[in-house]
């Protein structure tokens, strides 16, 4: 569980940081989960965008994408979500 001070200092890294995935009418599935599992590997902290088409509430889609990362939400603005999990191999990220 990440503290408030931890998700500052995440929220001000993942300002510049552009979306790399999108959710769309198909909603959250299997294939997105492993995709999105393999970007928090490599990069910790990713921001998600949430289509106007999609089916599901973007908190659901957070919710849902963060269980099966097993990531943490930081932030959902507007129709983007930032998830952060530490890398086991490649840790670039020092948190507060």
């Amino acid at each position: 569980m990440l503290t408030g001070k931890q998700k500052r200092h995440l929220r001000s890294l993942a300002n510049p940081l552009e979306p790399i995935f999108q959710v769309g009418k198909g909603g959250a599935n299997s294939n997105l989960y492993k995709s999105i599992s393999e970007a928090l590997e490599a990069r910790e902290l990713i921001k998600i965008s949430v289509l106007k088409n999609c089916l599901e509430e973007k908190q659901q889609v957070a919710e849902y994408v963060a269980k099966h990362t097993d990531s943490e939400i930081v932030q959902i603005i507007g129709s983007t979500i930032i998830l952060y999990k530490e890398s086991a191999e490649k840790k670039k990220i020092e948190l507060p």
